[in-house]
């Protein structure tokens, strides 16, 4: 047993305690749901692995009916690596470090508060054809993401690439197609370079028959910038996509980073192909990605998937990674 077994116990406890009680309320729900993947793959770097190439992931969800239209809602989320059984990024992240979150939901919309991914990362993975969910083979896993951090420190020190803690998140029914989200945070962050801002970002998305596209713009308290813009078409089997991000670094020497990445997806029968090219410019250096891969479904929550990648920096040998691997959701 090792020395985080016991305290990791308690949260599980508090989930299962939730789930117990869910009966004796007749108007509140509480859902189990979750991810397991794992693979066999060689990285970027040579070496050769079992483990993740998507993310599993466990959640506890549910709502509880207020009357009026108006229901409270909770989410824990936890990240975890299905080879070792260990949480994901261990001793660096938090234990809850998919979501944390209690709100109200109606007719206006939802509100949420507590850590979640922020306005920009909550929706724009919509735009690769592997939902930046395959670090093989996802032109945004490799090139969007990891210029722009939603809080350079809150990881215990370290940088959190997606999610914002301390957080309030407000998503906006739909109008006509159009809805916007907002996220931010009223709470300073604390640590060597965490700035003295407040994070803010707004998303306005367009979802209406086969078209969807998503402008947003998000800033961390450390000034940092990002500003995403991406479109999608769905055509009978076909769905094509393309996406640009540009993020700034502020700091004595600023950073830029731009982005754009193109992608398609097709489906055969129970099979999907999935294609996706990315063109990275840092401060004049440049790379290329071109992704890979084809699901093959055994049923709607089991698939079987082969992925591969090859980045080309300039004046640089290309990388290579490729594997296969199987996903079940719950």
């Amino acid at each position: 047993m090792t020395p985080l077994s016991k305290p990791l116990a308690i949260p599980f406890a508090a989930a299962a305690l939730l789930i117990a009680s869910a009966p004796a309320q007749a108007q509140s729900s509480v859902t189990v749901s979750g991810l397991v993947d794992l693979g066999v793959y060689r990285g970027f770097d040579k070496t050769k692995n079992v483990g993740t190439i998507q993310r599993s992931n466990i959640a506890f969800s549910g709502s509880e009916d207020l009357g009026g239209g108006l229901a409270a809602t909770f989410k824990l989320s936890h990240r975890f690596d299905a080879d070792t059984g260990r949480p994901e990024g261990e001793g660096s992240k938090p234990f809850w470090q998919g979501e944390s979150t209690v709100g109200l939901k109606g007719p206006w919309g939802s509100l949420r508060l507590g850590r979640a991914l922020d306005a920009v990362w909550n929706n724009d993975w919509a735009y690769d054809p592997w939902y930046n969910f395959n670090r093989i083979a996802s032109p945004a896993w490799q090139y969007w993401h990891y210029n722009y951090s939603s809080s350079r420190t809150s990881n215990n020190g370290s940088a959190e690439y997606g999610r914002l803690s301390n957080g309030v998140f407000y998503d906006s029914p739909s109008f006509g197609g159009f809805a916007f989200h907002l996220s931010g945070s009223f709470e300073k962050s604390t640590g060597a370079g965490a700035g003295s801002g407040n994070n803010a970002g707004l998303s306005i998305n367009y979802d209406q028959g086969p078209v969807s596209v998503m402008v947003d713009h998000s800033k961390n308290s450390s000034d940092d910038t990002v500003t995403f813009v991406g479109a999608k078409y769905t055509i009978g089997d076909w769905s094509l996509m393309g996406a640009y991000d540009r993020s700034k670094y502020e700091s004595a020497v600023d950073s830029t980073a731009k982005v754009y990445t193109l992608g398609a997806t097709y489906k055969i029968g129970q099979a999907e192909l999935k294609a996706g090219y990315g063109h990275l410019d840092v401060d004049g250096t440049k790379s290329r990605f071109v992704g890979l891969g084809a699901d093959y479904w055994l049923s709607k929550r089991t698939a079987l998937y082969v992925s591969a990648g090859r980045n080309k920096p300039d004046r640089a040998d290309s990388t290579s990674a490729y594997g296969v691997g199987i996903a079940h959701s719950f």
